[in-house]
C-alpha cells in the first residue's frame, strides 16, 4: 500500500473516529510524523517545542518497533507479522499464539472479548497438535534442504516418519 501523500510504501495505518464515522489514513514514515505532530508556530516556548521534539523521537521509536514487529515469523505456517497486515489474513490457527500481544488487542477491539466462547468441531479436537507438527516439520525441512542442510533434512524426515506412523496406528 502507498503513502496517501507521496509514493512511498505506507508503514502507518491510523483509523480516526469522527461523529461514530471511521476512516483509514496510510502513511510513510516522515508523512506520519507530519500528520501526527501538531504544527509549530515561531512564538511557541521551548518547553511546547521540547514536547514536539519528543512527540517526533518517540514516533522514530515506533517505527523501529514495528518494522521488528513485520519481522516476526509464525514458526509452524511462516507467515510475517507485516504479510498479515498487509492481506488481513493469518496463515494458520498458531499464529495466534505468534503474535499474541499484537492480535489482542485488534481482537479485544473487533469482537469485546479475547476468549473463544463458541463451539469447537469435535471431530477434529484430537489430533491436531500433531498435524500441526507435521506441517512445522515439513517447512522446516524444506528450509533444510534449501539450505542444504541434508542431515537436518533427514532428521526432519525421520521425525515426520515417525509422526505419520503413530497417527495410523491411531487412527
Amino acid at each position: 500500500m502507498k503513502c496517501q501523500k507521496c509514493e512511498k510504501p505506507a508503514t502507518f495505518h491510523i483509523t480516526e473516529l469522527e461523529g461514530g464515522k471511521h476512516h483509514e489514513l496510510h502513511f510513510c514514515e516522515e508523512c506520519a510524523k507530519v500528520y501526527l505532530a501538531p504544527p509549530v508556530s515561531q512564538e511557541t516556548e521551548s518547553g511546547v517545542l521540547a514536547s514536539a521534539f519528543a512527540q517526533q523521537a518517540a514516533l522514530g521509536q515506533t517505527a523501529e518497533e514495528l518494522s521488528k514487529v513485520d519481522q516476526q515469523a509464525c514458526p509452524v505456517c511462516g507467515i510475517t507479522f507485516l504479510e498479515f497486515r498487509n492481506s488481513g489474513r493469518l496463515g494458520c490457527s498458531h499464529d495466534y499464539v505468534a503474535f499474541e500481544k499484537e492480535l489482542e488487542p485488534l481482537i479485544a477491539n473487533i469482537h469485546g472479548e479475547t476468549k473463544h466462547t463458541g463451539k469447537h468441531p469435535v471431530r477434529y479436537s484430537e489430533g491436531t497438535e500433531s498435524l500441526t507438527e507435521l506441517i512445522r516439520l515439513r517447512r522446516e525441512m524444506k528450509e533444510a534442504i534449501a539450505q542444504e542442510d541434508y542431515e537436518r533434512a533427514g532428521t526432519m524426515r525421520d521425525q515426520i516418519r515417525r509422526l505419520e506412523d503413530q497417527s495410523k496406528t491411531t487412527s
